[in-house]
């Protein structure tokens, strides 16, 4: 059974792009199989709105956004990253780079300043806002699981927060690289590896705090 404090919980979500989520996206191609198999972006809508209606902070995880010359100079560039550099995505200024409209920022939630690797952690401001806000436990949804979800797990559990995976909120190259991610990466260092449906169900009966002060004793 989860137990989730909505005050001190935020949910991550981790580059929703139209280059990642969209079926014209550069990234579409890669993710598609498994996205389809296990319901992605159903899954996604399903969380975000569970979340927000349980008052839980929605925090935005954005991969950087190419610019012509990122990578100029550098010596040892992520070449994961590297590579999706050279297909320019997440451009800057384009359609690709958007926000996915079903998860586009609403009221209330934050974004966080752009990571360049795999971690959304790394060189933002991500630890900071979500110290600021007094959030202890983070939820990871997005993409890919075996990248960035998997680093931003794993530095979030260095941080000290208490890390909640979500296996079909989520997706990767192969049905393997989800099989690793979940199954045997994640035991060694996340809290919680859960579904879609036992996080909406653990959400359900929370209400905002705002509300549960509305109501008469």
């Amino acid at each position: 059974m989860m137990t989730l404090d909505v005050t001190r919980t935020a949910l991550l979500f981790v580059d929703p792009y139209n280059d990642f989520l969209a079926e014209q996206g550069k990234l579409w191609p890669m993710v598609a199989q498994v996205a389809t198999e296990v319901g992605l972006h159903a899954h996604l809508k399903a969380i975000t709105h569970a979340a927000r209606t349980a008052g839980i902070q929605v925090v935005i995880v954005p991969h950087h956004r190419w610019k012509p010359g990122d990578l100029d100079g550098w010596s040892h560039p992520n070449p994961y990253m590297a590579g999706g550099y050279r297909r320019q995505v997440f451009a800057e200024g384009t359609w690709g780079g958007e926000w996915y409209p079903d998860f586009a920022p609403r009221s209330g939630d934050l974004i966080c300043t752009e990571h360049w690797g795999s971690s959304g952690f790394a060189n933002t401001n991500l630890d900071t806002i979500l110290k600021q806000k007094g959030i202890t436990h983070v939820i990871l949804i997005g993409l890919i699981a075996n990248t960035c979800i998997e680093s931003t797990a794993r530095y979030a559990v260095e941080l000290g927060y208490h890390v909640t995976l979500v296996r079909d909120a989520t997706a990767a190259a192969s049905a393997e690289a989800m099989r690793c991610a979940h199954d045997i990466n994640a035991p060694t260092y996340a809290h919680v590896v859960t579904t879609t449906a036992e996080l909406v169900s653990a959400l359900a009966p929370l209400e905002p705090p705002q509300a549960a002060e509305k109501q008469p004793r």
